[in-house]
């Protein structure tokens, strides 16, 4: 009995102590059009153990989010899940709208600032969007996450849909989400380019 109730105390203080991440984003880490254990953040603890890492990951996106969705919702998610560490994918939907660049970058600074106001770090993903509204807007739009990153000293994280579009076979037909079919990939390509930093923390 003894052996057993020190084995349910060790099993909860890992618990209580497991590093966690918080992905913050839109429909493509959402999961557009499938089931959320299919979706790359829910793949990613087990893409992130071959890097010997162990992060519990609370997948917080939701399809058709903006960054100032993203704003209103951070407050809260802090607060209940108090991570380690929040992954911000957000900026797309905005793009798309055509939102100003001041706007949409003073919000992404606004959630990297609430981030580490919660003693959380922030992770930023690099998006870019289609050049609806002309090169113009869509390079000024591109060019808004690393200058912001630079400033800030919050890392940077490459956009993974660079390599998925180039996959027809793992894109819907609308040109923008990923099928089921692309989900561990990137699920594999974030895991390696999110370990160097989720390592730097003492792992339970």
């Amino acid at each position: 009995m003894l052996r057993i109730l020190t084995l349910l105390c060790f099993l909860w203080v890992s618990s209580a102590s497991a590093q966690t991440l918080l992905v913050l984003g839109d429909s493509l880490s959402a999961g557009y059009q499938m089931a959320a254990e299919q979706a790359w953040p829910a793949k990613l603890p087990r893409a992130l153990n071959d890097h010997d890492v162990e992060v519990e990951v609370i997948n917080a996106s939701i399809s058709g989010d903006t960054t100032a969705n993203g704003l209103q919702r951070l407050p809260q998610l802090l607060e209940r899940h108090q991570p380690e560490w929040v992954l911000i994918e957000l900026g797309g939907n905005d793009g798309l709208r055509g939102w100003p660049f001041n706007r949409i970058r003073d919000n992404l600074e606004q959630l990297i600032t609430q981030t580490r106001a919660a003693d959380a770090t922030p992770l930023l993903v690099q998006i870019q969007i289609p050049p609806n509204y002309g090169q113009r807007y869509a390079q000024g739009f591109a060019d808004i996450y690393p200058t912001l990153a630079e400033q800030t000293q919050t890392p940077l994280l490459p956009f993974f849909m660079e390599t998925v579009i180039q996959k027809p076979e793992w894109m819907r037909d609308d040109g923008i989400h990923p099928m089921p079919e692309a989900q561990p990939w990137i699920a594999d390509f974030m895991a390696e380019k999110l370990a160097p930093y989720l390592s730097d923390a003492p792992q339970s």
